[in-house]
C-alpha cells in the first residue's frame, strides 16, 4: 500500500518504512507528525477530493538537517559586475511509521540496531 501526501505545498509518494527528506517542519526530533493523504494506493485505489477521506499517514521526525549548498554566480563580461549568492534549504527527514484508510492499516517495521537474531546465534 502507498500514498500521496501533502507536505509544505509539495507531494510526494510514500510507502511504509520510507524516510522522506522534506522542507522544514516546526517540529522536534522524535515527535509524531500527520499528513493529509492525497490518494491512496494499493489494491484499491482512492483518490481525493482533496484529501481522501478517514486516511492518515503518520511519521516519526527522525532529523532536522540543512541540504548541500547552491551557489548562483552571475558575471557580465567586460563590464565588472559579478553577483554571488549561496543558499541552503532548511530539511527536515521523517520516517513514515503508518499507513491507514480504506479499512487497511500498514505499520513499518520497528528499526533493529546490531545484528540479527539469526547471526548472532550462529556466532555463539
Amino acid at each position: 500500500m502507498f500514498a500521496v501526501i501533502k507536505a509544505n505545498g509539495k507531494q510526494y509518494r510514500v510507502a511504509a518504512a520510507d524516510e522522506i527528506t522534506i522542507d522544514r517542519l516546526d517540529a522536534e526530533v522524535g515527535s509524531i507528525f500527520t499528513f493529509p493523504v492525497l490518494m491512496l494506493g494499493g489494491a484499491t485505489v482512492a483518490v481525493g477530493a482533496p484529501h481522501v477521506d478517514g486516511a492518515t499517514v503518520t511519521g516519526e521526525v527522525v532529523e532536522q538537517t540543512r541540504g548541500d549548498k547552491v551557489i548562483a554566480f552571475k558575471k557580465r563580461r567586460r563590464q565588472n559586475s559579478r553577483r554571488k549568492r549561496g543558499f541552503r534549504a532548511d530539511l527536515t527527514v521523517v520516517r513514515i511509521t503508518e499507513i491507514s484508510g480504506l479499512g487497511e492499516t500498514v505499520k513499518a517495521e520497528p528499526k533493529t540496531t546490531g545484528a540479527p537474531a539469526s547471526e548472532a546465534a550462529a556466532d555463539a
